[in-house]
């Protein structure tokens, strides 16, 4: 196994650390292709500086009830390795050459290997769940999950340079981009655990909200950071056509008049031309409406985690959730 380092975020965390450093041993265990290129390619990516927010919301959803914590740590691996797979497919669709600082799988192999490597980690995954989950439940919500993901994509992808894309349509497709999978770990980690349905439900719920503002926090930061702190091109969502809630906010203003003309050049908007629509949204208020969005998601979150059995983990995942959904980077 590849040494690895944990993202600072889990600094303050310690006794979760052992648990997600099991959770990447089990990855690694599960990486078996002949190709030692491809392999390699695989490693770095898992290895590439992710949070590991969804296994981590699983392990902690799963220590209301005692249970058996080598088979929670396969679940947290499984969704781990889900979240990688649909990762590689979003860089072959978005032709990105960067992923976390570092080269893209389709940048260094090209798509055909990109594709291959995807598709492997989704047979990884029901690998690791037909060996640890309890029942056919979980093998059931990935599947779903993986086909609300790809429905989320389809629908981004239908929206393309629509300059009319409503709030509405941004949040169907985030939540099958982003939250269904957030509320999936939050789910599986309360259910395979014995937790009673209404827990597990209050879990998703949680999972839900919480997936939803990151993801809202991930578009407000597009607008407000340099290429060098995010690791891609400013605004590269944006020169892709893909449209998000500060954009939109500022489209409902009188700001409209001065964005189209440049919303207008598609994929051929200049580096100067995404800073002037970068500065327009600002002026528009876009993300400060954009942030009063999240923190209503934000404070569904905390609101059903505070409704939660009173044990450790609730304190631990009310830490980590407030300090994940009022970060700033």
């Amino acid at each position: 196994m590849q040494a690895t380092q944990l993202h600072p975020l889990w600094r303050d965390y310690p006794a979760l650390q052992p648990e997600l450093q099991q959770v990447m041993q089990l990855m690694d265990d599960n990486i078996n292709i002949s190709d030692p290129a491809i392999t390699a390619a695989i490693l770095d990516m898992i290895h590439s500086g992710g949070k590991l927010l969804r296994p981590a919301y699983c392990l902690l959803f799963s220590q209301f009830k005692p249970t058996e914590r080598h088979r929670m740590i396969a679940l947290a691996a499984s969704l781990e390795t889900l979240h990688t797979a649909t990762l590689i497919h979003d860089d072959i669709i978005d032709d990105s050459k960067l992923r976390r600082h570092q080269v893209s799988i389709q940048q260094q192999f090209g798509k055909d290997v990109a594709v291959y490597a995807g598709d492997y980690l989704f047979v990884v995954v029901f690998k690791i769940l037909s060996h640890y989950s309890s029942s056919f439940r979980s093998i059931q919500l990935n599947s779903a999950n993986m086909e609300k993901i790809l429905i989320g994509e389809i629908h981004q992808k239908d929206r393309h340079f629509h300059t009319e894309i409503t709030l509405a349509d941004y949040q169907e497709q985030i939540q099958g981009k982003t939250a269904e999978l957030f509320a999936l770990s939050c789910f599986l980690g309360a259910y395979e655990s014995g937790q009673s349905e209404l827990f597990a439900n209050r879990a998703n719920k949680a999972g839900m909200a919480i997936g939803m503002a990151f993801q809202i926090l991930d578009d407000i930061l597009d607008y407000q950071e340099t290429s060098q702190e995010i690791g891609k091109p400013v605004l590269e969502d944006l020169a892709e056509g893909v449209y998000t809630s500060p954009l939109i906010y500022a489209l409902q203003t009188d700001y409209r008049q001065q964005l189209l003309p440049l919303l207008r050049k598609q994929g051929q908007i200049t580096l100067a031309e995404r800073q002037q629509v970068q500065s327009l949204v600002i002026a528009a208020g876009g993300v400060i409406k954009a942030k009063q969005l999240a923190k209503k998601y934000t404070n569904t979150a905390l609101r059903t985690l505070k409704h939660l059995p009173n044990v450790p983990a609730r304190a631990t995942l009310l830490q980590l959730t407030q300090q994940l959904l009022e970060r700033h980077n």
